[in-house]
């Protein structure tokens, strides 16, 4: 039978190492972040446990055998639940949430290997998903081809509003926008947009017909990051 010493260091290495990428998450944000992370960390090292030692005492009897995995498979297909909670389907057919949802995956799997006492593979499958999730952004980004977010600035005189403008991406099937700035140049005012994703030249079409039917509106111009 496992120690109390043996439980209490695989409990609460679970939570540390699930812990650790459940903070990566929470500096962006999303909805699944530390405490989320840790508590499916903590919860799938008991089941493991529980799994492997928590029938031991009617081991031995007759007709009765014992698979450790068969309660730490649920974890696998189960965990499925949550993770399908993070992703969000947006308008303009946009996909959110799948990094964090393979993340939970990662960290039920990471719980499993601390709770069966696998500590070196736990420890090393956090270093390397800590890795994907800070290293590699700026490379794909660097070496990527595919542009993921359009920018659109509109220069207009004073008299328009930001919420006028805003108010035209609230019809129609068009990518949220993430941020946007105003500033005041030459008598001027630009607005700079950054939406969500990539806009599709039909929807960058149908903007520009609406934006230039403001007659305060000069210009409109598009680029992408």
């Amino acid at each position: 039978m496992i120690t109390y010493h043996e439980i209490f260091i695989r409990l609460l290495l679970a939570a540390l190492l699930g812990g650790l990428i459940g903070l990566e998450r929470e500096r962006k944000e999303l909805s699944a972040g530390l405490r989320t992370h840790m508590m499916v960390s903590l919860g799938s090292s008991l089941i493991m446990m529980v799994s492997s030692f928590g029938f031991f005492d009617i081991l031995g009897s007759q007709n009765v055998g014992l698979d450790p995995s068969r309660v730490a498979a649920q974890v696998v297909s189960g965990i499925g639940f949550i993770g399908a909670g993070t992703i969000l389907f947006l308008r303009g057919g946009i996909v959110r949430g799948l990094t964090t949802a393979s993340g939970l995956w990662t960290v039920a799997a990471i719980g499993l290997a601390t709770g069966g006492g696998l500590y070196f593979a736990a420890a090393l499958t956090t270093v390397i998903a800590l890795l994907i999730l800070w290293a590699l952004p700026p490379i794909v980004h660097l070496f990527s081809k595919k542009y993921t977010h359009s920018l659109l600035e509109v220069v207009a005189t004073d008299r328009v509003d930001i919420l006028e403008v805003l108010s035209l991406f609230k019809e129609g099937d068009i990518p949220t926008i993430t941020s946007y700035t105003t500033e005041k140049r030459e008598g001027s005012t630009i607005f700079n947009f950054k939406f969500e994703a990539l806009l599709k030249e039909s929807l960058t079409l149908t903007l520009n017909s609406t934006l230039n039917s403001i007659p305060s509106i000069k210009t409109i111009s598009w680029s992408h990051e």
